[in-house]
């Protein structure tokens, strides 16, 4: 499934991932200031949420580490299946490239 990105073209899943796992770093960072900014806020209520809070933010960091790295891993399989077919099949490698070099030339010259 894809998705539409601001200005209507489809992105790839893995791009939406990887804008999902960018928002959510910032997230967490925005977090971690919230938490450091209140670290000399008193009381044992706050102090608790807080606590909860730092060991949230670090679980959520653990597993956006691991979603990242799968991420990679997934890249990286990709662009190695990419680079077996091209040298198996380059015929057929600079055949699709030219044909998509000409379609995208073609409609750039519309505009």
């Amino acid at each position: 499934m894809s998705t539409r990105n601001a200005i209507g073209e489809t992105d790839s899943p893995d791009v939406a991932k990887a804008q999902l796992i960018a928002d959510f770093k910032a997230a967490i960072s925005d977090a971690e200031a919230l938490v450091k900014a209140t670290a000399n806020q008193g009381g044992e209520a706050l102090a608790a949420v807080r606590a909860k809070a730092e060991a949230s933010l670090a679980e959520a960091k653990a597993r956006m580490a691991d979603a990242e790295a799968a991420l990679l891993v997934r890249a990286k399989a990709a662009a190695k299946a990419t680079d077996v077919y091209v040298h198996e099949n380059p015929w057929k490698a600079i055949g699709v490239s030219g044909g998509l070099g000409l379609l995208i030339g073609f409609l750039m010259g519309r505009r």
